[in-house]
């Protein structure tokens, strides 16, 4: 083998060293520092929330099994809810009450609701309280934020006693 070929594949080896370098520290610094989070319209702005997000429009949507607990299923305004019950994950039968602030669901620390399993991410989700209607919306997370079933794209109103799935955790709205 001439010295000249030994000496590209040299080259050529340092460069995917560093190539391999510089992507686990991108990965890294995404993972600690999150991602850039979009700030929901003022309640004022929007005359109507938005209308949810079908996963899959040509297939019909599978109805939605009722819990035993749950009556009918109501928007959750502020005067009728008043904390989030974890109904199956590592949190189980945790309650959070629930005030006028957004609550963030994730793997961080700064999260309000921090879930530690390896299909949630950093900041997964979010509870806001948009005007009288508690919304859900999603954070760009890896696995998506399924609510009654559907998966979360946009911001949507969030139904009294409808599963909300974050990774492993399913909870639920509840007066």
């Amino acid at each position: 083998m001439s010295e000249l070929t030994l000496l590209l594949l040299r080259i050529g080896f340092l460069l995917l060293l560093w190539f391999f370098v510089f992507a686990v520290v991108y990965s890294l610094r995404a993972d600690l520092f999150g991602v850039k989070v979009r700030r929901m319209p003022e309640p004022a702005a929007a005359a109507a929330p938005a209308p949810r997000a079908e996963a899959n429009s040509t297939r019909p949507a599978a109805p939605a099994a009722p819990t035993p607990s749950s009556g009918p299923k109501v928007p959750a305004t502020t005067s009728n809810v008043s904390r989030i019950v974890i109904t199956s994950g590592p949190k189980a039968g945790l309650e959070l009450p629930l005030g006028s602030e957004p609550l963030t669901i994730g793997r961080s620390s700064e999260s309000g609701l921090v879930i530690r399993d390896d299909y949630t991410s950093s900041h997964h989700a979010r509870l806001v309280l948009w005007g009288d209607q508690w919304m859900i919306q999603d954070l760009d997370s890896t696995n998506g934020t399924w609510h009654d079933g559907v998966r979360v794209a946009t911001p949507v109103p969030v139904l009294v006693g409808a599963p909300i799935k974050v990774g492993a955790t399913t909870f639920e709205l509840r007066k």
